[in-house]
């Protein structure tokens, strides 16, 4: 390392569950190393000092939901002290799934979505879905946290959406999207706005509520886009910018489902820290690497 090296930090926490362990964090390290850039892994909610940091690429703080208020300072802290990437602006923007309805202001065909703030607001969501499943989660989640699908008519989905709402969170209704729940979801991620891979991890919601097995479990496999998938995603994402006036983020995940009752559509965009899945395509280590590189002397 020579004092012009950029000095890296790649923001992990500091547990996992061993059924889901940060496949990224080990091989962006090992990447970067040979590069002749290495990096360290930082957790997030450590006392290290960040001013000696060129860069900080948030990577796998997947605990961040369970401390919201912990991480909301910790995003000022770091974004006072270094860069950070994606920016602290855009990620403040991405941690309320709220963000969908800028989306659809801008455009973006999205899954129907109603919020539910009180219980009669849930009422009215569940009764507009009458004789079918119907999704509840929260609007601050990850992870599959607190997420259920059930049939409208169930009174678990309203105790699932209440227990939200006690919780001080919002309550997300949608439709259930059958090519959804027999797994046809697809994770298109971008790099600097390019597309670089697709994953599909198959269905994880037990009608009824729960799921799958009874743990989150994701079961990554490379799956291939269409045209139409990939030019899709690249709306999400300039509409993404237009939305919140921030440059193009360097990673992003953008989940889509193509769907027979409500065409294609956007189910989330992760722009926080979306496993990369880099273990299962390696292929695009490389793109991130260079974004990375280029993010540690802008």
């Amino acid at each position: 390392m020579t004092d012009s090296t950029p000095r890296i930090g790649i923001v992990v926490t500091d547990a996992y569950a061993a059924d889901d362990p940060d496949h990224d964090t080990p091989i962006l390290l090992a990447a970067l190393e040979t590069r002749g850039a290495p990096a360290e892994a930082v957790v997030w909610h450590s006392t290290a000092d960040l001013a000696p940091y060129d860069l900080l690429v948030l990577r796998s703080p997947w605990d961040y939901p369970d401390r919201p208020d912990e991480f909301q300072a910790w995003l000022d802290r770091a974004e006072s002290a270094t860069r950070v990437v994606n920016s602290p602006a855009l990620v403040r923007w991405n941690l309320d799934k709220q963000y969908l309805r800028d989306l659809e202001f801008a455009g973006i065909r999205a899954v129907p979505t109603q919020y539910g703030r009180t219980a009669a607001d849930v009422l009215a969501a569940l009764s507009a879905w009458t004789d079918r499943r119907v999704v509840v989660k929260p609007a601050v989640s990850a992870g599959a946290r607190d997420t259920g699908l059930f049939d409208a008519a169930d009174p678990a989905a309203l105790r699932l959406a209440e227990r939200i709402i006690a919780g001080g969170g919002v309550a997300m209704i949608q439709p259930e999207v059958t090519e959804l729940s027999a797994g046809g979801e697809k994770a298109l991620y971008s790099i600097e706005g390019r597309h670089t891979h697709a994953i599909a991890k198959g269905a994880l919601l037990e009608a009824g509520g729960g799921l799958i097995g009874g743990v989150y479990v994701e079961h990554p496999e490379p799956v291939e886009t269409t045209e139409a998938e990939r030019a899709f995603a690249a709306e999400v994402m300039d509409a993404v910018c237009a939305t919140t006036g921030q440059a193009m983020p360097l990673y992003a995940r953008i989940d889509i489902v193509d769907s027979a009752e409500f065409g294609l559509v956007v189910l989330e965009v992760e722009l926080i820290e979306p496993a990369l899945n880099l273990h299962v395509a390696p292929h695009a280590t490389d793109a991130v690497v260079d974004a990375i590189l280029r993010a540690a002397v802008h």
